[in-house]
């Protein structure tokens, strides 16, 4: 068995956005207020946290800045992914170098490469660090599935602990269990589907719904692993709405704007992403009121 990351909640943590850069001030507050409410750990610089529209040097920065701000308190988890595997390896020695615990590498995007060029490409990565990775699927954005068999493959190299799985397809999320038990730790990439998930073998869930309510979606998953199977699955259920809302348009769109509801101050995304539509904020604001947050 590979050691664990994390077991339980972390957030998908989303990055504050000044016209100028980033606002870290804002994000030092969100980063606080995660940790007091309990969650296990934090992912920075993923897709939520709009990644891909940032600079290297504004990814480095946000990444430095996350590790310094968490003091180990939890275990913070660096997405270093990128369509260019050399990128990639670049971004990961980087996140060792500045003492991350892991690091969470999406599959490469556009270039739509094949599952052998994903084994080689997570190969070259897991080889150029000691770090614990987790391989990232979401082909609805990447264009690219990491098939069970290659979920198989990748779990033979030693480094590469995990999975967050965004595919939304639980037989696909039951075959990888199948194939690679306690050698790839399955984290639920998606909010709807964690109980499933849990309920395959699944170590957790990397969430986006946490970044709004951290305390109550940790505890969850917490309330499945000790056994209160009828109390998690009444939060799930209960969830479903928020949760839809925060996807009614491209995430992190409405993440942004459930925090900018509740009283940070988070900007609107960057381009191409837009600010959430006046008729889904109606929408949103009123599932967040419902979930007890407004």
């Amino acid at each position: 068995m590979k050691n664990l990351l994390f077991k339980g909640c972390a957030t998908a943590i989303a990055t504050p956005f000044t016209e100028t850069g980033v606002n870290f001030d804002e994000f030092g507050k969100l980063i606080d207020f995660q940790i007091s409410e309990g969650i296990d750990a934090l992912v920075v610089c993923g897709t939520t946290g709009e990644s891909a529209t940032m600079t290297d040097t504004e990814r480095k920065e946000t990444m430095k800045f996350a590790v310094d701000r968490v003091a180990k308190r939890v275990p913070v988890i660096l997405g270093t992914g990128s369509n260019c595997t050399k990128n990639a390896i670049e971004l990961t020695k980087y996140a060792e170098l500045i003492g991350a615990d892991g690091a969470l590498v999406v599959t490469p995007f556009y270039n739509k490469t094949t599952q052998d060029g994903l084994i080689k490409h997570y190969e070259a990565i897991a080889n150029s660090t000691t770090l614990p990775i987790i391989v990232y699927s979401v082909p609805s954005r990447t264009g690219v599935n990491v098939t069970p068999n290659t979920c198989l493959e990748l779990s033979k190299i030693p480094n590469i602990i995990g999975i967050k799985e965004a595919s939304g397809n639980l037989s696909q999320v039951a075959e990888i269990a199948a194939l690679c038990g306690d050698n790839l730790h399955i984290y639920s990439g998606n909010d709807d589907q964690v109980l499933p998930t849990l309920s395959l073998g699944g170590k957790g869930v990397i969430s986006v719904i946490s970044n709004i309510a951290p305390k109550k979606f940790t505890t969850m998953v917490h309330d499945f692993f000790n056994g209160d199977i009828e109390k998690a699955t009444k939060v799930q259920l209960e969830s479903i709405e928020l949760i839809n809302a925060l996807f009614i348009e491209v995430n992190p769109i409405p993440v942004k704007a459930a925090l900018n509801m509740i009283g940070y101050n988070f900007g609107i995304p960057r381009l191409p992403l837009v600010e959430l539509s006046n008729k889904n904020k109606l929408i949103l604001e009123n599932a967040l009121k419902n979930y007890g947050l407004l």
